[in-house]
């Protein structure tokens, strides 16, 4: 008898949405069909045209702009939550970025401000997502994930200042863990394999990443998005209930390969 997982009567933030072929979105949606409640925040208006169009597919949820660097607009969207909703039971941080140039080239060169840029929006952003949120859930606590890459603890080749990033990202999902494990608030991180996202197209090298999994992975294959989206769905539900402070790899098992 299959077992299906049920988030009716559950609701959660979601942070990150680019456009309808994001990771984030492919996370959402699978939320979305298994009965949860969402809501999103955006950069800019910039880009609130695509949050849109993606979000959409969803009725007329929930959507607030938000720069996640600046601690005052993280706690205005909770604020805005509590007040529509009273409770969330999941968060999901999805955010991340680097200077196209910091992006290939020598990691050597990376200046000052491209460092910051990339550690401050795609590592630092997850301690006041997770922390401002967690006052937010009920007694029952909940469940927070983020998005890691194999490359915070191996060197790929044009990913550069990404790869510091994911590896700050890591420790502080493990540190949120211990912090807010007695709230039984558990935090988690999900280690995808290489996907065409408009985002990862746009880092060097990106074809060989994909190439040298499909080709060394034990499953001989790249993953899809739909791989990420169940093992969220999973993490965010009450079945991994005994999980926490882990990064869960979704790479059709290429990161046990030495050579």
């Amino acid at each position: 008898m299959a077992v299906s997982i049920d988030l009716s009567g559950k609701r959660g933030v979601v942070w990150g949405v680019a456009n309808q072929r994001s990771i984030a979105w492919a996370i959402s949606e699978r939320l979305a069909e298994a009965g949860a409640e969402l809501a999103f925040t955006y950069l800019n208006e910039r880009v609130k045209e695509g949050v849109e169009k993606a979000t959409s597919a969803l009725g007329t949820p929930l959507l607030v702009q938000c720069d996640a660097t600046d601690e005052s607009q993280v706690q205005a969207v909770y604020d805005r939550i509590k007040n529509d909703w009273g409770e969330i039971d999941f968060v999901v941080h999805c955010i991340a970025y680097a200077e196209r140039d910091d992006l290939g080239g020598d990691f050597s060169t990376t200046n000052l401000q491209g460092f910051r840029t990339a550690l401050e929006t795609s590592a630092y952003t997850l301690m006041p997502v997770i922390g401002k949120a967690a006052k937010l859930f009920g007694e029952s606590g909940g469940s927070a994930i983020t998005l890691t890459f194999d490359a915070s603890q191996r060197v790929y080749p044009g990913y550069n200042i990404m790869g510091t990033a994911k590896a700050a990202l890591e420790n502080e999902a493990r540190q949120l863990a211990v912090e807010f494990g007695p709230s039984n608030i558990r935090v988690n991180a999900i280690s995808a394999g290489p996907l065409p996202t408009l985002a990862a197209r746009s880092i060097p090298g990106f074809r060989d990443m994909t190439r040298a999994h499909r080709e060394r992975a034990p499953l001989g294959r790249n993953i899809n998005h739909k791989e990420v989206a169940d093992t969220a769905l999973f993490l965010l539900s009450d079945m991994s209930s005994g999980i926490t402070g882990s990064i869960v790899p979704v790479d059709a098992g290429y990161g046990i390969i030495a050579l």
